[in-house]
């Protein structure tokens, strides 16, 4: 039975001296295989992991969500531990990105790229699968690849931008991608932050596996810079899934985590740092 372990996120749960960043991170371990799905910004994902006494030198492999600072910011502390370790990503990941950031007139454009280069992490032992197609991991677990933007409603955040022709223009993420364990009770999903949009990430992952219903959702979800409006069509989308479990973290905002708990009652909860859930 896999068992999902928070290691990075935003809160820290009731686990004794578990501390919380802005990032993400989740360990999932099925039998004598474990895997580490992003790696917070870097601060608290050694701390977090001793705390939570799992040992991340056992890892089998690396996946990543996409290349944001607070999901790979871990990546090298990981890496030292674990190398030579396979590492998961779309060929994007390394991509140089930034956050506008406005304060009155005036707008700055921060860095929140992965702070690593390929080339510095391979010498440590990093060794890049890069994938851009839905793509089997090991048995039953499965990376999304590129997620087919196809809903009407969710748009892509206008903060987030890259450099084009010394032009800042708005970042697609085209990297974003989310990870699926199949269980006996139907599909596990394990989100980033589904810049994507979390709808279709969902559609596109029944449609590469026709005939699995989708039970349990947790992670980032991005609905923390929503419109309202885009915020109440993605809840009732949602609702079409009839999720058994949707557990948040990260990237969705307390007023929105107050939303999906009035739409989704006992099905939700917190996904925060060690929060424990099993696969069955």
């Amino acid at each position: 039975m896999p068992k999902l372990t928070i290691l990075c996120e935003n809160t820290a749960g009731t686990a004794l001296s578990v501390l919380g960043e802005h990032g993400f991170a989740v360990l999932i371990e099925r039998g004598c295989q474990s895997f580490l799905f992003d790696t917070g910004q870097g601060h608290t994902i050694l701390h977090n992991t001793a705390c939570l006494k799992k040992d991340l030198s056992r890892i089998n492999k690396i996946l990543l969500s996409h290349g944001h600072y607070d999901h790979t910011g871990g990546l090298m502390k990981v890496v030292k531990l674990a190398a030579p370790v396979d590492v998961y990503c779309h060929p994007a990941v390394f991509m140089k990105r930034y956050a506008a950031v406005k304060a009155g007139d005036k707008t700055t454009h921060r860095s929140v790229g992965m702070p690593y280069l390929r080339d510095e992490l391979e010498a440590l032992g990093a060794r890049f699968v890069f994938n851009t197609a839905f793509t089997k991991i090991a048995k039953g677990l499965y990376l999304t690849g590129e997620v087919p933007r196809t809903t009407l409603f969710e748009k892509n955040d206008r903060r987030l931008v890259v450099q084009k022709d010394g032009q800042y223009v708005q970042d697609t993420i085209p990297d974003d991608q989310s990870l699926v364990i199949e269980s006996g009770r139907g599909l596990a999903v394990i989100l980033g932050c589904a810049h994507s949009g979390i709808i279709n990430t969902l559609n596109h992952i029944q449609s590469q596996l026709p005939g699995k219903t989708i039970h349990t959702v947790i992670g980032g979800t991005h609905m923390g810079f929503l419109s309202e409006t885009q915020l109440e069509k993605t809840i009732e989308h949602l609702k079409q899934f009839d999720l058994k479990r949707i557990g948040v973290s990260h990237c969705t905002g307390l007023a929105p985590s107050m939303r999906l708990l009035q739409a989704f009652g006992d099905k939700f909860f917190f996904a925060n740092v060690g929060s424990v859930l099993d696969i069955a």
